[in-house]
């Protein structure tokens, strides 16, 4: 999770951050902020013999004021995902796929790999 408030961070932390901080730790450090912008970023590397290609998926909105939901893992019950009033942790899995940022990056590799191949 990327959190402009923050200047991006925890971006690759967020798990060390969810561990010791966890959701309430972070809405405790957003207390008062006017941005509460965010995003989720996945990024998969498929390696081939002599080359690879990059995936790339995200998932950009808000974090809320409180924690939301019981559903999911991690940070989803403080994210909002742009067009949505739900937090990832209030959705079924089918919502939560059909906006995630690990759904975009594996679809974009699945589609590569479902691509014809060029000779």
């Amino acid at each position: 999770m990327f959190i402009e408030e923050f200047g991006g961070f925890p971006g690759v932390y967020s798990s060390y951050v969810y561990k010791r901080l966890g959701c309430a730790g972070v809405l405790k450090l957003l207390h008062g902020a006017r941005n509460r912008a965010a995003r989720f970023e996945t990024v998969f590397l498929l390696r081939t013999a002599d080359d690879h290609e990059v995936f790339h998926g995200e998932c950009r909105g808000s974090i809320p004021e409180r924690e939301r939901g019981s559903g999911g893992f991690g940070f989803d019950p403080i994210f909002v995902p742009d067009g949505a009033t739900k937090t990832f942790a209030e959705m079924t899995v089918a919502e939560k796929n059909a906006m995630s940022h690990r759904a975009k990056a594996v679809e974009a590799l699945a589609e590569r790999i479902r691509a014809p191949k060029e000779r």
